[in-house]
């Protein structure tokens, strides 16, 4: 067997490889550059003329299109996992809180650190968070109560009013 065509099936499998590891991983990065390389430097040491050229670059191309017709298709029924896909979970009993899940704070009392019109700031238990007043205006170092939670956002209204 000649040592270059040797090498040149060597440089196609190697091509396609690189190919196959793009097509997974996301980006047209290194693989994906490395692998057309090889794929180019392997049909032109494996071809003799022209038209063994073209046949083999057809070969080729063929192949590519039914390898990475397969790899999608692992990848869409999952036997396959793609690594930018995240697959934890956060759960509660984990300790996650989602940002909906304020109800704990209704009835807490807190002191304004900016001025309410509506919406500003509410020192509660150390902790400054964003609050939006009942529609009036509450100027700094009035002391509110939350009373409510309203699409993620805390309802507040003076602490005398209530």
């Amino acid at each position: 067997m000649n040592i270059f065509l040797f090498l040149g099936i060597i440089l196609l499998v190697a091509g396609f490889v690189f190919i196959g590891i793009e097509t997974i991983v996301p980006g047209f990065g290194a693989p994906g550059i490395i692998g057309i390389c090889c794929i180019v430097a392997g049909i032109l040491l494996t071809a003799d003329g022209f038209e063994t050229t073209l046949i083999v670059t057809a070969i080729v191309l063929v192949l590519l299109v039914i390898m990475i017709f397969i790899l999608l298709r692992f990848l869409a029924t999952g036997k396959i996992k793609p690594p930018i896909v995240l697959t934890d979970k956060l759960d509660k009993e984990q300790g996650y809180i989602s940002g909906a899940d304020l109800q704990y704070l209704i009835g807490k009392t807190g002191i304004t650190t900016t001025d309410l019109r509506p919406a500003g700031k509410v020192k509660v238990d150390d902790v400054e968070l964003d609050v939006i007043s009942d529609g009036r205006f509450i100027s700094k170092g009035t002391q509110v109560e939350i009373y409510n939670v309203s699409n993620s956002s805390l309802v507040v209204k003076q602490k005398d009013s209530i």
